[in-house]
């Protein structure tokens, strides 16, 4: 898992960052901590705005990366 959405409510993303930029998106508004796994570096987008298109696209693709390079080496194979 590499990203979340809600499907009820209001939208609201997540994803994982790296620490040095967790604490620059922590500062934004519409963008929090997120809950339960703020500790391995997941924000929560409450506002899409927060966020310019080429942010997302950037920020998606660097959250399926560093999770991705942790998987073990079968399942990364298999994928």
């Amino acid at each position: 898992m590499f990203c979340v959405h809600s499907l009820k409510g209001p939208l609201s993303i997540s994803f994982k960052t790296v620490p040095e930029q967790f604490g620059e998106l922590i500062e934004r508004d519409g963008i929090v901590p997120a809950p339960y796994v703020a500790k391995h570096h997941w924000v929560l987008v409450e506002n899409p705005d927060a966020l310019k298109k080429k942010e997302w696209e950037y920020f998606i693709n660097q959250s399926y990366t560093l999770v991705f390079d942790k998987l073990p080496k079968k399942i990364k194979n298999d994928l």
